[in-house]
């Protein structure tokens, strides 16, 4: 009986697990190859032309990262382009406030599409730059978080 409670769990476990958690990276450069497979010998898919543009990982392969971006386009990144999140893209049009609330004063209206650079989050709440303006949006309707 002890036995099958054991192998219940591993199976549970193996089921709810997909190997890598939900995880969104930035891109290093200002120009990025996407190829068709986690290899160098690989086709090139498209090239990224924005540095800092977050891209979510799905799955890990060596040296190589399987990505999506917001619009559904996907291949495989170097690792040596990746680097740890620091960028957001509105996914509707948000209001950019001078602090971490709805009733402080509006600074700027950021469109949707726009890339906000993080500065730091607490809450609901991330401290972004965009062009000349950087002040507090709300988290939800963004892509590159997870919330």
């Amino acid at each position: 009986m002890k036995k099958n409670t054991y192998i219940l769990i591993f199976l549970i476990f193996l089921s709810t697990s997909n190997g890598v958690a939900e995880t969104f990276l930035s891109l290093k450069k200002n120009k990025v190859n996407v190829r068709y497979g986690p290899s160098f010998d690989s086709d090139i898919k498209f090239v990224y032309n924005k540095i800092n543009l977050p891209v979510k990982l799905i799955d890990k392969k060596e040296n190589f990262r399987r990505i999506i971006d917001l619009k559904n386009n996907g291949g495989w990144i170097h690792v040596s382009q990746l680097k740890k999140i620091n960028s957001v893209i509105a996914i509707n049009d948000k209001i950019l406030f001078k602090k971490p609330n709805s009733f402080a004063k509006p600074i700027a209206q950021i469109k949707k599409g726009r890339l906000l650079m993080l500065q730091k989050c607490e809450d609901d709440w991330c401290k972004v730059k965009s062009d000349n303006f950087d002040g507090w949006i709300k988290t939800n309707n963004t892509w590159g978080l997870i919330n």
